[in-house]
């Protein structure tokens, strides 16, 4: 039997705009996202892809399964995420707990057919879509086409202020204005459509996408230009050509700096935003000689892989 844990927004916005050559959401066994507010308030607006649940849970997890297994793997690796019109309520300092409504109930009968943990959705919808708008629909039903056409937005990293994304993304005004994207640092060869000529909001770092690649000369003004920008209360959006691995690795410098904390720490964060990244080993090993000028002293052993 699992256990229900909290996810904040920006896991499930994170969650939903996770890619490999298309967006995760076509995957059949990737997400089951699940509504247990009425049927009114579902069809009014909900996050893409999220299914309502339909009918009892009160008395019979059997009932809950008849809801969902049309789209329910319980024996797969999906999250689960349920959402409600009532809050998870402030228990005391950062801690949450969660509170008796339909959405713990739920997840509480749906725990009991699955090994994998019920995730509940801090805030409920009204929170999340307030956040992110761009993420909902009347939309019920997709089709396999429409999933495919899906395009994911950046990965968030820093809550409302640093994303992670690729040339394409950084391309699209519609991003740009749905995130309200403020500046850019560019780690291409690419010239974007955006900023151009404005260094005050636009950093371009130009170095090929090769094992010979040497990011090191940049990170100190790129650090700087980026904590600028967040003191000031921009959105930033950092990006490559595919957004993996030189992208990933100013993002990975500029969490060491901005946090004093090792590689593998922010490593273990930007994996967790965008499941995709993989720097270049040439890269990371001078990510370790950044984590040296960090803390004094190499910390993250690079010997061992970080994925």
């Amino acid at each position: 039997m699992a256990g229900l844990v909290l996810c904040e927004p920006t896991e499930l916005y994170n969650i939903l705009n996770q890619v490999t050559k298309l967006s995760r959401l076509t995957e059949p066994n990737y997400l089951c996202l699940l509504d247990v507010r009425s049927k009114r308030e579902y069809d009014e607006s909900h996050v893409i892809t999220a299914r309502r649940v339909k009918k009892s849970f009160k008395h019979s997890s059997l009932c809950l399964e008849e809801s969902v297994d049309c789209y329910w793997n319980p024996s797969s690796s999906l999250p689960v995420i349920l959402q409600s019109s009532e809050g998870i309520l402030p228990a005391s300092g950062e801690r949450y707990e969660l509170v008796p409504g339909a959405a713990v109930e739920c997840g509480r009968a749906l725990a009991a057919l699955t090994r994998h943990p019920v995730c509940i959705l801090r805030g409920g919808y009204e929170h999340f879509s307030a956040t992110y708008h761009f993420l909902r629909t009347q939309k019920i039903i997709w089709m396999p086409q429409e999933l495919d056409a899906f395009q994911p937005y950046p990965a968030e990293i820093i809550p409302g202020k640093l994303y992670l994304g690729n040339f394409r993304q950084a391309c699209d005004p519609k991003i740009q204005k749905d995130l309200k994207i403020k500046a850019h640092v560019n780690v291409s060869m690419e010239t974007g459509p955006f900023f151009v000529d404005d260094s005050d909001k636009l950093l371009h770092i130009k170095i090929e996408d090769s094992p010979e690649a040497n990011i090191s000369p940049f990170l100190r003004h790129l650090c700087h230009f980026l904590e600028i920008h967040l003191q000031l209360g921009s959105v930033i959006l950092v990006f490559s050509t595919l957004g993996i691995n030189r992208g990933c690795v100013a993002v990975l410098a500029f969490l060491m700096h901005w946090n004093e904390q090792t590689l593998k720490k922010s490593w273990a964060h930007v994996k967790k935003c965008k499941n995709n990244v993989h720097p270049s080993q040439g890269l990371v090993a001078q990510l370790s000689e950044w984590e040296k000028v960090i803390l004094g002293d190499s910390v993250t052993d690079i010997l061992v892989p970080l994925y």
